[in-house]
């Protein structure tokens, strides 16, 4: 259903799973392993992991909810021509609600490729997954009041694809501390998107099925 990687003109995003293991990804997002874990994690539903088994148990997570159709998780790589290229980036994906007809944007990027309009550009390739492989109505995304940063780049991106900002859900997520917070909620319809995206995207979006993440990209 889900396609294993997506290339857009600067990024590649491969199915976590398969193309990163737990050593690696504990490397990036342990809070032994990594000196800027705890700011990136800042706004975010978790917390850095602890060990290396949590890691491999996240992995396992995402690898049942692709299987399952319930989520896809990408991981996040530049690609040759960008600063720091073919290096693990973050990860980013979509939660599906099949009932309702909506996807939910999700995204975590390491601090060192902050600021390159990676976010963006990873949001209108999955958007062009929602709304023209998976045939779904609303893309979503959402974020803490406090977090400037991500509220900047998430209209940015919402409302270049026909979408807005719709309210404020009060107590509705807890980060990885446990502490409840607020959450300002973004979407765009598939009729906005279509009415001003057009088909634009689909010249700049390949997705790529069958992948063998042992070989050279």
């Amino acid at each position: 259903m889900f396609p294993d990687r997506i290339r857009t003109d600067r990024l590649r995003l491969d199915r976590h799973d398969a193309a990163v293991d737990a050593l690696s990804f504990y490397d990036h997002a342990g809070e032994r392993r990594s000196d800027t874990i705890a700011e990136e994690c800042e706004g975010l539903s978790w917390a850095p992991h602890e060990h290396p088994k949590e890691s491999a148990d996240v992995l396992d997570q995402f690898r049942e909810n692709w299987e399952d159709g319930e989520s896809a998780t990408y991981a996040v790589f530049p690609r040759e021509g960008e600063e720091q290229a073919g290096e693990y980036a973050g990860n980013t994906g979509l939660m599906l609600d099949w009932d309702l007809r909506t996807a939910t944007l999700g995204i975590w990027l390491r601090k060192s490729f902050w600021g390159r309009g990676y976010s963006g550009e990873r949001a209108r390739a999955l958007a062009a997954l929602a709304f023209e492989r998976l045939d779904l109505d609303v893309l979503s995304v959402a974020a803490m009041p406090d977090n400037e940063q991500s509220v900047r780049a998430i209209t940015k991106y919402i409302e270049s694809m026909g979408g807005r900002e719709e309210r404020l859900l009060r107590n509705r997520i807890r980060d990885g501390d446990g502490e409840v917070h607020d959450l300002r909620r973004f979407s765009v319809h598939r009729d906005e998107y279509a009415e001003t995206v057009g088909t634009a995207i689909d010249d700049t979006v390949e997705f790529v099925d069958d992948v063998d993440f042992r070989a050279a990209e």
